[in-house]
């Protein structure tokens, strides 16, 4: 009799373990349907504006006229740009791009990120410290999505932050056999923060949106962070976001924890 009622205890905490992780990917996709439809909608709504203008003979002379099209020709590029991205990690996500997972060195990751981010970092006075871990610690990863995923965050944290400072190490945990990319940005500027409902929010159509929109960085930080999390999940990781627990720190920080699965030598 006892074993059955362990049986069942056991049994219900898995289909409660099954709910919340089923609750959470609707949760995820709901997020990133809303962050999308934002990203694509903003933009979007602003190139409308533009052409209404222009088609209600609203601009002052031709030079303006003509000084709108030149700037929706370059939002529509980055637009086209922006899709591009979403799509191709989509596809990577349900199977349509094959991922080649091998084991890499996560020095030779670092290695390539530093290469490629250590003079827009100086560039920005956002010093950048990367501690090379040991050569034989091996992550189970596509190289390329893997520094693709570290760069857009370093990227983020670069383009937002605002002032301070970054820090890139790893870690390994023999016995869960998963590895720490850890991203940490030191900088009172909380980065990914999200407004309850993106869809609510009701775009600007004015030609200053257009220019800010080809003035920032794409894609946002919230958009950046869900195509991490795809891109991660589909090479078997997830990824993790702290912050310091009281934003009156005197150095507060946010760390970004890319995890991923160890290969031992």
């Amino acid at each position: 009799m006892n074993d059955d009622i362990a049986a069942l205890k056991a049994e219900l905490q898995q289909t409660k373990l099954a709910y919340l992780r089923a609750a959470q990917m609707s949760q995820f996709k709901a997020g990133f349907l809303a962050r999308t439809s934002h990203e694509l909608r903003s933009p979007l709504n602003s190139l409308i504006g533009l052409h209404q203008l222009i088609l209600s003979d609203l601009c002052e002379d031709p030079e303006e006229e003509r000084e709108f099209i030149q700037q929706g020709y370059q939002a529509a590029l980055k637009l086209l740009k922006l899709i591009d991205q979403i799509v191709d990690i989509s596809k990577t996500e349900y199977g349509a791009i094959s991922l080649a997972l091998e084991p890499h060195p996560i020095s030779e990751i670092f290695a390539e990120i530093e290469r490629l981010t250590h003079l827009q970092a100086a560039n920005r006075s956002y010093p950048l410290t990367v501690k090379l871990p040991d050569p034989d610690f091996a992550l189970q990863v596509d190289f390329r999505r893997v520094v693709q995923v570290v760069m857009s965050l370093v990227d983020t944290a670069i383009a937002h932050m605002g002032e301070g400072s970054l820090e890139l190490v790893a870690q390994q945990d023999v016995s869960s056999h998963q590895g720490k990319i850890i991203l940490t940005i030191y900088s009172p500027r909380t980065l990914w923060t999200e407004a309850v409902d993106l869809l609510q929010q009701s775009p600007e159509t004015t030609p200053d949106a257009v220019t800010n929109f080809l003035q920032r960085a794409i894609p946002s930080p919230g958009m950046n962070l869900l195509l991490s999390v795809g891109l991660l999940e589909t090479m078997n990781g997830h990824l993790e976001v702290v912050a310091t627990p009281n934003p009156e720190d005197s150095n507060p920080y946010t760390q970004v924890c890319c995890i991923l699965p160890i290969m031992f030598s």
